[in-house]
Parts: structure tokens; C-alpha cells; sequence
């Protein structure tokens, strides 16, 4: 089965967030052409690719893909493998947003309607993220100057503030969502230096 190509809708009659909401319509959709066997099929090459990504790095902060996303379970399991140490998204007290280590085994668990799965435990706050030295997103597209789409509740946004300057990021997105197009921005957005497909790393503008 073949996957059509991505068609950008034009936004430029449109304010910020209206445009984000039909460009995230517009790449849910066509993501639901991926059938779960079109995405294990390409799960070993991301694991490999983002695993060269990582390099030495020793902590990282990554995330459980779920639906269409770029898959991440065989990736976690082989950054654990590496002897790296792994944050995942946690929602933490009063349902604030917040970071928890994962370990193979232990469990994950859905904490709110609508959320990925994440880690049991102590809950950190993004000051943990002073420490990473990597970093694997998520997003819906990412454009060639490094603008990141994303599914719209600002959590990686306000996350990236945190980060080091010297930690290296980069979104998991299919190779059609690198888009040359713009990605409308506003001032919560942060752009992304770098894109992992399944089979390279390539760099945005946003990594000059």
C-alpha cells in the first residue's frame, strides 16, 4: 500500500492559530493512511537512526508514540539497552505538566483521558531538563527553517525554554512532514534544529 503525498493547505488568509489548526488537520489525516503494519516496518531504521542521534549522550528526554506517531516503543527499550537514562512526559500534581524516568519492566500508565501512557513514580518538574542532553519530540511537520507544528497544548514549547543550549534536539516526523512551506509561529513556539526521519538526521535552518 502506497501512501498518497502530503498536501499543504494555504493558511495565508488566516491568523496564527487558525492556520496551525488546519495544517494539524490536514497531516492527522494523512497519517491515518499508515497502517500499524506500515509503521513496524520502519521501526528498527528509526531506532537505528535516533540512536546515532543520541550518540554518547547519557540523559535523554524522549516520549511514547501513540496512534500514527513516529513509533518510539523499540527505541526506549534500546536507549535503556545503551545505558542511557530516559525522561518521559508525566503529568504531575494538580495535573501540571512534568517529566519521570523510565525503566524497562515497570509500568506506564494512562493518567488522563486522552494521554500517552507514561511512567509511574516521583514527578520532576522542566528544571530536570537543565540536565538532558538530548532530546527526542514529537510533531506533526516541521518545516526546512526549523518552525515545529505540534499537536497544540504547549507542552514541548514551554519544555524547550528549559533546555540547555548545548543539548541537541530533534522531532521524529515521516519524511513528507519536512515541509518547505511556512508553519505559522507565535512567540510560545520554539524552532526545532533538527528532523529524525527513519533513515537520517537533517538539519533545519534553525541548527546555522
Amino acid at each position: 500500500m502506497s501512501i498518497s503525498p502530503l498536501s499543504i493547505p494555504d493558511t495565508s488568509a488566516v491568523d496564527v492559530e487558525e492556520a496551525k489548526q488546519i495544517l494539524r488537520a490536514a497531516v492527522r489525516e494523512h497519517r491515518k493512511q499508515r497502517t500499524k503494519r506500515m509503521i513496524a516496518d520502519v521501526e528498527s531504521h528509526w531506532v537505528e537512526t535516533a540512536m546515532g542521534f543520541v550518540g554518547s549522550r547519557e540523559l535523554v528526554a524522549c516520549y511514547v508514540s501513540v496512534n500514527q506517531e513516529p513509533p518510539t516503543q523499540a527505541l526506549l527499550g534500546a536507549l535503556h539497552e545503551a545505558g542511557k537514562r530516559i525522561l518521559l512526559p508525566k503529568l504531575g500534581p494538580g495535573l501540571s505538566r512534568a517529566w519521570g524516568f523510565f525503566e524497562p519492566g515497570t509500568s506506564l500508565v494512562q493518567m488522563a483521558p486522552g494521554r500517552p501512557p507514561e511512567p509511574e513514580g516521583q514527578a520532576f518538574d522542566n528544571d530536570i531538563l537543565d540536565e538532558v542532553e538530548a532530546m527526542i519530540i514529537p510533531a506533526l511537520a516541521v518545516s526546512h527553517q526549523g518552525a515545529r507544528l505540534g499537536q497544540g497544548g504547549g507542552w514541548y514549547d514551554r519544555a524547550l525554554k528549559r533546555v540547555s543550549a548545548n543539548a541537541l534536539v530533534g522531532a521524529m516526523i515521516y519524511p513528507e512532514e519536512f515541509i518547505s512551506e511556512a508553519i505559522p509561529q507565535d512567540n510560545m513556539d520554539v524552532s526545532i534544529p533538527y528532523v529524525i526521519q527513519p533513515a537520517e538526521v537533517v538539519a533545519t535552518f534553525a541548527a546555522r
